[in-house]
């Protein structure tokens, strides 16, 4: 069967930023995932950032992420450059603010687009780009007890 670029489901969608968040509850993949969910999408792609036990060799106790007032804003203007680059059929990222235990969920994104390679590329750029330019920061508390600050 040929490809008709021509067909409205090869193109992203004219609303496909579905879901944008800064949360101080514990976030849901089930959410994220639904929110991307689009009968013209043949690939999905969910990236879920949780809290690990370790950092640059040291063992990680607890973490706390706070945000500057933009943040929500600023997730929003990255999830429009991502739609503007790719075929974007939905698109959702949310991220946890407060304290974190080892497991939680920090982050989850998702994109679904036409086709897997797009899904994959979009939705790596998107928490690339989250991780590199929101204002969020995180606490890190570690077991030899020091701290550390990381950001955007």
């Amino acid at each position: 069967m040929a490809v008709n670029d021509d067909h409205p489901g090869e193109h992203g969608a004219e609303e496909p930023i579905k879901l944008i968040g800064i949360r101080e509850t514990a976030l849901s993949v089930d959410e994220v995932f639904r929110a991307v969910g689009d009968d013209a999408a043949g690939g999905t792609a969910l990236f879920v950032g949780t809290v690990r036990n370790h950092d640059g060799g040291a063992d990680v106790d607890e973490l706390g992420y706070s945000c500057h007032p933009t943040a929500e804003a600023e997730m929003r203007r990255i999830a429009e450059k991502v739609v503007a680059e790719y075929p974007v059929r939905a698109l959702a990222a949310v991220h946890r603010v407060g304290n974190l235990a080892i497991g939680d969920l920090a982050v989850v994104v998702a994109v679904s687009c036409p086709h897997r390679g797009e899904a994959f590329e979009a939705c790596r750029k998107l928490i690339d780009d989250l991780k590199h330019e929101v204002p969020i920061w995180k606490h890190q508390r570690f077991s030899d007890g020091t701290d550390e600050w990381v950001g955007a």
